[in-house]
């Protein structure tokens, strides 16, 4: 296993060095010196081409980190415009007299070369202030493409955190009163109190292990629904409707983990009480190829409860939050909160 591996850690090595920004730097400017070296050794000699080069990419580099180390970060980051353009200028005006005054003694018995450098002033201060300028596109790109990464990193911690939270925060009346429910059925001796201790252990097994991913398997949600609907039969008796119906086929398809049991863990902790004799929930899920419709009705009692309307711990603001997150754009949620009757319309695009 250590040899197959070998080559892929070779290889992350190697990328980890060049992408060092002392590595990366030393290699453009080698590369420049050797490309322009290797046009124009042929008509001058290499060694001639290769030495000018060298001096006149000291100078370029001089003004680059001039510019990259101290005016972008002092000026420019600092929004002091006006202040970055003129410094920059000046250095342009400063360095490029010095890169061909060096130049100029380089060239001491070649006078035609001399000659050429003194007519070629004005180029050379427009190609240096050309390089100054290039490299501040290059930063000001490369600042917003690590912003983009530092975004994208932060939105999936946040993501990662707040599934997290949801997991640790399942709701203890259900388990409580589930393992009471199970107790009760362990002196009765029920046949029923293994099926229900197989479903609780799965519910636990798909919340601390399978929901580490950004995605899972929808068939995996729609049982852990089913069992967890299940356990409110048991807890809710028989005066409680609980309707659970799958539309569509669910073969490969992929969701955020728990994202629709904060709808159902609301709807049985607020809008079912002691105050309702009969009530009900009925959840609709319907699967299409590119979509996914999500609808839960349930009964709610005629005085309200006095509680903070949250649902699981994690409350629907923060489901809400979740789904702008995971799917931005491509969601729609409909909640209509009516005197006896509280309706939750999610709709989804699975491929987003």
């Amino acid at each position: 296993m250590r040899k197959e591996l070998a080559p892929y850690i070779l290889g992350k090595r190697i990328y980890g060095f060049l992408t060092k920004r002392p590595v990366y730097h030393t290699v453009f400017w080698v590369l420049y010196v050797l490309f322009f070296t290797l046009i124009e050794g042929k008509e001058n000699g290499y060694w001639f081409a290769f030495s000018n080069h060298l001096i006149r990419g000291f100078f370029y580099a001089i003004v680059v980190y001039f510019n990259l180390l101290y005016l972008i970060p002092n000026y420019l980051s600092r929004t002091k415009f006006l202040n970055y353009c003129l410094l920059l200028i000046a250095s342009v005006i400063l360095i490029t007299p010095l890169s061909i005054f060096v130049q100029y003694l380089r060239f001491y018995n070649l006078p035609e070369y001399q000659q050429l450098l003194i007519k070629t002033q004005p180029a050379q201060f427009m190609l240096t202030f050309i390089i100054a300028g290039t490299s501040t596109i290059f930063n000001i790109i490369s600042e917003w493409l690590r912003g983009q990464r530092v975004r994208t990193e932060l939105q999936k911690q946040t993501m990662k955190s707040e599934l997290r939270f949801l997991k640790s925060q399942i709701n203890p009346h259900f388990l409580f009163n589930t393992l009471n429910n199970l107790y009760a059925l362990t002196l009765k001796k029920s046949d029923k109190a293994p099926d229900i201790v197989l479903k609780l252990s799965e519910m636990m097994r798909y919340m601390l292990y399978e929901c580490n991913e950004r995605r899972v398997p929808l068939r995996k949600e729609v049982n852990y629904l089913r069992n967890y609907l299940d356990l409110e039969r048991l807890r809710q008796g028989p005066n409680v409707e609980i309707r659970f119906s799958v539309e569509g086929q669910v073969l490969n398809q992929e969701v955020s983990p728990l994202i629709f049991i904060p709808f159902v863990e609301n709807s049985f902790k607020h809008g079912l009480s002691n105050q309702l004799t009969t009530g009900f929930v009925h959840i609709d899920l319907v699967v299409e190829p590119r979509e996914i419709y999500f609808r839960i009705e349930n009964t709610k009692p005629s005085m309200p409860i006095r509680r903070n309307h949250r649902s699981g711990g994690i409350g629907l603001q923060n489901v809400k939050r979740r789904l702008e997150l995971l799917y931005p754009n491509h969601y729609n949620l409909d909640i209509q909160d009516q005197p006896d009757l509280y309706t939750v319309n999610l709709n989804i695009n699975l491929y987003s």
